[in-house]
């Protein structure tokens, strides 16, 4: 297809979007099944357990999404306002800045209300909540309607005057119709059997961007759609899926199958295949983030008869909070020394010692050389430079 005619909105048959269902038989059991042992896993834990690790998502998720828009936020002050919310500090806390407080607003609005009607006033209350300022850094946006004049927005890369179109939205003119339509279909869809809810939020996440209906803030809208939609499909307020940590591993991937699907006659299945794919990692890794505590608590009780210094227990500690390959470049003989304040060759000693007694193996040689933790998928590996 060329000019206009090659976007999803030109097609005869839009907004329907089809897809193959064959095609999607294996991943989305497979995605059933994953999603099914994270809610075992969140079932067999503590309660203050889980609130650390739905605060922990809940975080990762916020600052993941607005990383994907270009927009960094501190992870510190992130954290603080999700424990605050969730209890876990004093409400009387000092407040986060207020466009992390606007993201934060707008995604437990999604989880803890998810009974209630998908409207336009909902949404350009989330929009509007997400740049409180009025700016997006020293830009002037428009917020709290969809957009209704200027050019459509267009989804672009490559350098000034050689652009790559990978996509362009529909008139401003024609949106409040198309978001009509979109809103009809959500909320009529949300107790429907006939669609799986996984698949309709793969199905509101592409519907909505390809309507792109707000000057700015689009993509963080739309990730919080789906965050409504799975929590809707799981018929409770669910913030242990970490879908927008997984979009931002694999942004270039994520934009790629969005925009392949934006450019085509409403076969949505590649791009379904593509984000089943990502809610399973998703589950995968919000799995990973309960068990961390478990593994560590299995370390020490493994190791509970060996011998250690302060200096060394304080080094593993260290490791083991940073979690599973977190612990970036591993343990060095500097790093230990910075921690600890030991001496160069008491340092040396205490690593060696480790290595022996099979809490740590030695990686790497000559001045290249760390350590990891002996638990499997815990270290950190080196990246391979081209």
């Amino acid at each position: 297809m060329t000019g206009p005619d090659r976007w999803i909105w030109n097609s005869p048959t839009w907004p329907q979007l089809r897809y193959d269902q064959d095609a999607l038989i294996e991943p989305l059991g497979r995605a059933r099944d994953m999603a099914g042992r994270l809610r075992g896993r969140a079932d067999a834990i503590g309660e203050d357990e889980l609130t650390v690790v739905e605060g922990d998502v809940w975080a990762g998720n916020a600052v993941a999404t607005s990383a994907i828009d270009g927009e960094m936020l501190d992870m510190a002050a992130v954290r603080s306002a999700v424990a605050r919310r969730l209890g876990a500090t004093p409400a009387l806390s000092a407040a986060a800045p207020r466009n992390v407080e606007g993201l934060l607003d707008v995604m437990n609005d999604a989880a803890a209300h998810w009974q209630s009607e998908l409207s336009e006033e909902r949404l350009v209350g989330w929009q509007a909540a997400l740049f409180p300022e009025g700016r997006s850094g020293l830009r002037r946006v428009e917020t709290g309607t969809f957009r209704t004049y200027g050019e459509p927005p267009r989804i672009v890369s490559g350098p000034a005057g050689r652009e790559i179109v990978h996509y362009v939205s529909p008139p401003s003119a024609a949106v409040r119709a198309e978001m009509r339509g979109f809103l009809d279909w959500f909320n009529g869809s949300k107790d429907s059997a006939a669609t799986d809810g996984i698949l309709r939020a793969g199905l509101a996440h592409l519907w909505f961007e390809s309507i792109h209906p707000f000057a700015h803030g689009n993509g963080r809208i739309g990730r919080v759609i789906i965050d409504l939609a799975i929590s809707q499909d799981m018929r409770l307020a669910s913030r242990l899926h970490g879908i927008s940590m997984e979009l931002q591993r694999r942004q270039t991937d994520y934009h790629a199958a969005l925009n392949h699907a934006r450019r085509g006659t409403g076969d949505a299945t590649d791009w379904l295949v593509w984000f089943v794919g990502s809610f399973w990692e998703s589950c995968r890794t919000s799995i990973a983030i309960i068990d961390e505590p478990l593994v560590r608590a299995k370390f020490w009780n493994q190791h509970r008869n060996v011998e250690l210094n302060t200096r060394q227990r304080k080094a593993l500690n260290r490791m083991l909070a940073a979690g599973p390959g977190k612990f970036e470049g591993g343990m060095t003989p500097q790093k230990y020394i910075a921690l600890t304040k030991a001496k160069y060759i008491t340092a040396n000693r205490d690593l060696v010692d480790l290595v022996a007694k099979r809490l740590l193996v030695r990686e790497g040689a000559g001045r290249s050389t760390y350590y990891n933790l002996t638990i499997p998928g815990w270290g950190w590996v080196q990246k391979r430079t081209n």
